[in-house]
């Protein structure tokens, strides 16, 4: 299959699940406000989807909506075959993405640095 035709599946599929998060899922072990979908691989032969999803919250919510989505795993998959209309809805695998967790951490660092930074020069000023 063509690449393109993958990257408008893949972005196809984000935004049916970024709606489908904050409209039609009912499950208490997923908090919709937490979680985001960052990124969406679809296989060669459209029969994967790797969906990485950023979940905000300590490691237990993590592995708590991790969970969640595990068992509506095929729930998900059964609604984007209709949204989509796919004939065949590729499998879909959850994977835990950190990148914005990392993000966050690294920008809190360069702000103390800058901080200890301007407290240095104004002390070396006096």
């Amino acid at each position: 299959m063509g690449s393109r035709r993958r990257e408008r599946l893949a972005e196809e599929i984000k935004r049916e699940l970024s709606h489908l998060f904050f409209e039609g899922m009912k499950d208490p072990g997923i908090d919709t406000r937490a979680v985001s979908i960052t990124r969406v691989e679809v296989s060669r032969d459209l029969s994967y989807a790797r969906i990485y999803v950023s979940v905000l919250g300590d490691d237990k919510k993590c592995q708590d909506t991790m969970n969640a989505l595990e068992r509506a795993r095929g729930f998900i998959r059964s609604v984007l075959a209709g949204e989509l209309n796919l004939r065949h809805a590729p499998e879909i695998v959850f994977q835990l993405d950190k990148s914005i967790e990392h993000g966050v951490r690294i920008a809190a660092i360069l702000n103390e640095l800058k901080r200890q930074e301007k407290r240095e020069d104004s002390d070396g000023s006096q």
